[in-house]
């Protein structure tokens, strides 16, 4: 087990939108957002930004370090000359949630307190297709183990985030015809969870996780971005206006089953000349394995191309070509600030973007382009781990979560 560093500064969502000063509705959750986004460190600054009679900020924030969800204490806050003002902080000691990470063979766990610090991280090999008990009976020990490590609670771990890889009805968290996932369809992720930690379980796609991740941690600026996996399968994260686009029912971003070019390469969804087809990992690995060279997965056609094999180099790049005709229709289309290229292949990254940068500045409207970065994963394999954990962490730092909770103590 290890911890990551890289990851222990808080997610930063863009603050949340602060009405006229006349919000004499602005609720208890209203106002813990301001605190946990940073906008309000101070009685002063909630009083300042909302309008709120200071007799109404008092009660809204008496509830809330009554309930456990602020601390507040006398470190300095920028008081010029006598009684300093206390400052007001989310309290992590006793809150904390999980980031699951399920792939096609690996699982990743990691538990992370309600400010967004790692607490503990475990990762294991783990084939999805073993089924859901299996799996998720795996995930279940690893995060009570995790729990154990970091000396907290079951009944502190206030909500849990699940990234797969296939097709989620976020509404209900439960996977809907995943192609690698089999004994998985319309299978209660949200219910198991919940039986046993009684804390709500939000289950996404694994792509929209670790779009996620990106935005709230390496391009915290970027309000429109698009995160390309690029893996054993290609997909699409969206942000638009600094939130997760998932589309009606949650299947926005499925560009590995868009038709490129005139190939007929059979794909695992039972169409043909798919991008997955023509540019995953496992179809370039195949590819190569026709050739004579010992590849059976994406990570084997990594090796190759770190190794200097020039098929490899060759097909990787190829790869990117075809990802970018594709890619170049969604830019003209989304007009987005910046690309990010993730997944297994992303290791590769200088002969994938290359070919990524070709087909797109080529095909692209220049106004679309104009201010465009094109740019590898900054989050790294941690990715889909800490962008669920971040789901996890805006839902139980939502308004309405914490004024339900709130509610709920009165009673």
């Amino acid at each position: 087990m290890s911890s990551a560093p890289e990851y222990a500064s808080a997610p930063s969502p863009a603050a949340p939108p602060v009405p006229s000063p006349v919000s004499a509705a602005y609720s208890p959750g209203e106002v813990l957002s301001l605190v946990s986004s940073g906008a309000a460190a101070t009685r002063a600054d909630i009083a300042r930004l909302t309008g709120l009679a200071r007799s109404t900020v008092s009660q809204r924030v008496d509830a809330l370090v009554a309930h456990g969800f602020l601390d507040e204490d006398n470190a300095d806050g920028g008081s010029t000359g006598g009684r300093p003002p206390r400052r007001l902080r989310l309290r992590t000691r006793e809150h904390a949630v999980a980031g699951v990470d399920l792939g096609a063979s690996h699982c990743r766990v990691a538990l992370l307190d309600i400010g967004g610090a790692m607490l503990a991280l475990r990762e294991d090999p783990l084939s999805i297709a073993d089924g859901p008990q299996a799996v998720l009976g795996h995930v279940e020990r690893t995060l009570d183990g995790l729990l154990a490590e970091a000396g907290r609670e079951r009944h502190g771990l206030r909500s849990i985030g699940v990234g797969v890889p296939g097709p989620v009805e976020f509404s209900t968290g439960r996977p809907v015809d995943p192609p690698i996932m089999p004994g998985w369809h319309r299978y209660p992720i949200p219910e198991f969870f919940a039986s046993r930690y009684g804390a709500r379980a939000l289950v996404d796609n694994d792509v929209n996780v670790m779009a996620l991740a990106e935005q709230r941690r390496a391009f915290r600026d970027t309000r429109y971005l698009l995160y390309l996996k690029v893996g054993t399968g290609i997909g699409c994260g969206i942000v638009a206006d600094g939130r997760l686009h998932r589309g009606a029912q949650g299947s926005a971003g499925d560009i590995g089953h868009i038709r490129v070019g005139e190939l007929d390469d059979p794909c695992r969804c039972g169409n043909s000349g798919c991008l997955e087809a023509v540019a995953g990992g496992a179809a370039l690995a195949r590819r190569l394995a026709d050739l004579g060279l010992d590849a059976s997965s994406g990570s084997d056609v990594v090796r190759l191309v770190q190794s200097g094999n020039r098929e490899a180099v060759r097909m990787v790049r190829e790869a990117g070509r075809a990802v970018g005709e594709v890619l170049a229709g969604l830019v003209n289309f989304f007009n987005p600030d910046a690309v990010v290229l993730g997944g297994a292949l992303a290791a590769v990254h200088d002969q994938l973007l290359a070919g990524v940068r070709e087909a797109v500045y080529r095909r692209s409207h220049p106004l679309a382009t104009h201010v465009l970065r094109i740019e590898p994963s900054r989050t790294g394999e941690n990715a889909a781990a800490v962008g669920a954990g971040i789901l996890a962490i805006e839902h139980a730092l939502s308004p309405e979560q914490v004024d339900r909770a709130l509610a709920g103590a009165a009673r």
